[in-house]
């Protein structure tokens, strides 16, 4: 049958009836228990007409209806459209209007902008509230239909699971078609490189809506029976309580989540004693940072690569052998990746090229975009649009995104380069590096950082790069942040800062 996200749940429900699937605040379920409850959602949503193939949006935080939901919509062989609630009116509707879903399941904090879409969309057929509210179908009555309703239909791995939308950094966001077999691979990857089992307790503080939290939090756990650790949303300190509480064994989280923990006084190695490793990903983190969170908690960080196109994951550092600080690691199993030219020609070892990716993690394609899909891939790699190089051992160095590049003078700059540096002042807790236009140079390098301290001046910032950058590489400009701006899995926005420098 191969690889399939649903038939995972059942399978742990058979072999662990009675483990913790998750905790959340003051609810936990068993997985016999999260079993039952997918099985009726899947039901409630066969009696409301909800078919295989179709597609169900869900517009929820992180909670269990989110966890009960995603796999009681891939029970019926239905795809899930995964939402930020964050979004505004206009973004929503085109989300589902793209995808065509049949149904929505929300927070009742969406239903304002929610009952604006209802009018527009006419295949919108079917809303439900995760909590009271007069119009519509409610998460209660939909539990309560009876299992014998429907019975689960047979799920191919190439079946479409997941439509995740990437943010559409020129023109509208892409639909990335995600089936079981790039989930399910990849949470198959996951387990047995991170070695989980039953016995683990993953935080789940990523948003559950973005494929990071979906497959390392979620989809693995589940996979191998263990217990994932709900948490509605991230607070240094609450993160901190629930690791030292709820003994958790994982973190999965972002580099600025790091930095937050990192800065908390009351934070000390002690909390964090039943960690057996941490995980970053979403952006790079930068090699001060993980020293001082590796020193200050005594655990360690295994940074890693991915893509909502590819799953996510494409690359992470060993769990047993050599990591590499700086370095995502190496290829996780039946993934190939290769650095290549303009040309699609691969690179010796050490030179900068695009990274290309290869294996069974990779998505279909984007939905209804065939110019968009083709442009991705070529010759059956996928061009993931990052710069990267790679050693003798096969370890992966992300340089940085393609279009992010500074051409100063004709030289390359990479902003990353730049942004290590940055950290490395004593001051600064957030750093970005974007390209401006300049006369003389074509381009000059602009810098934006929040600092501790608020009596630290531009020329501090530029004197301290001095001595660690060639000219070309050193910030012209530093502007001071209070928080630098970030999208909602807390990945600093290089676009927003590109237009507030348009603005000016």
């Amino acid at each position: 049958m191969g690889y399939n996200l649903n038939e995972n749940l059942k399978r742990s429900a058979s072999n662990f009836p009675e483990s913790i699937a998750y905790i959340f605040r003051d609810k936990s379920a068993t997985y016999q228990e999260l079993n039952q409850k997918v099985d009726r959602l899947a039901a409630g949503l066969f009696v409301q007409g909800i078919r295989k193939g179709d597609g169900v949006a869900l517009i929820l935080g992180n909670s269990p209806e989110f966890l009960i939901a995603f796999y009681g919509i891939l029970r019926l062989g239905a795809f899930v459209v995964p939402i930020n609630p964050l979004y505004t009116q206009g973004e929503i509707n085109y989300f589902l209007d793209n995808s065509q879903a049949k149904a929505v399941i929300a927070h009742v904090s969406v239903e304002p902008k929610l009952s604006e879409v209802k009018k527009q969309l006419e295949n919108l057929k079917l809303v439900i509230y995760t909590e009271a509210n007069d119009q519509e179908s409610t998460w209660e009555h939909l539990m309560e239909t009876s299992i014998n309703v429907y019975e689960s239909p047979y799920i191919d791995e190439e079946d479409l699971a997941v439509i995740l939308y990437t943010s559409g950094t020129t023109g509208k966001p892409k639909g990335a078609m995600l089936t079981h077999r790039n989930l399910g691979s990849n949470a198959d990857s996951i387990s047995k490189l991170l070695e989980l089992d039953v016995n683990d307790r993953i935080v789940a503080v990523l948003p559950m809506f973005h494929v990071f939290c979906m497959t390392v939090c979620l989809n693995a756990p589940i996979a191998c029976g263990a217990t994932v650790l709900i948490q509605p949303k991230f607070s240094p300190h609450d993160v901190v309580s629930t690791i030292r509480e709820k003994k958790a064994t994982v973190f999965a989280g972002v580099p600025t989540m790091y930095s937050f923990i990192n800065q908390l006084p009351e934070a000390i190695a002690e909390d964090c004693q039943s960690i057996r490793m941490c995980i970053s990903g979403g952006a790079s983190i930068p090699a001060e940072l993980l020293h001082k969170f590796e020193n200050k908690f005594n655990v360690s960080i295994l940074e890693g690569y991915g893509l909502s196109e590819t799953a996510p994951l494409v690359a992470i550092n060993p769990l047993k052998g050599t990591r590499k600080p700086g370095s995502i690691g190496l290829n996780i199993p039946a993934v190939q990746s290769k650095v290549v030219d303009e040309f699609g020609k691969e690179l010796p070892r050490g030179e900068v090229g695009e990274l290309v990716v290869q294996g069974p993690n990779v998505m279909k394609g984007y939905l209804g975009m065939p110019e968009a899909t083709s442009a991705a891939f070529n010759d059956g790699w996928f061009y993931t649009g990052d710069l990267a190089t790679m050693d003798e051992e096969g370890y992966i160095y992300i340089v940085d995104r393609k279009k992010d590049i500074i051409i100063v003078g004709g030289y390359n700059v990479y902003p990353r380069e730049v942004e290590e540096v940055l950290y490395q002042h004593p001051a600064v807790v957030e750093a970005a590096v974007i390209g401006v236009p300049d006369r003389e140079y074509g381009e000059s390098v602009k810098a934006f950082v929040a600092v501790e301290d608020e009596q630290i001046t531009m020329n501090d910032i530029i004197q301290f790069c001095q001595d660690k950058l060639v000219k070309y590489k050193l910030p012209k400009r530093v502007e001071f942040f209070k928080e630098l701006p970030k999208n909602s899995t807390g990945k600093i926005l290089r676009r927003e800062l590109r237009e507030l420098t348009e603005v000016k």
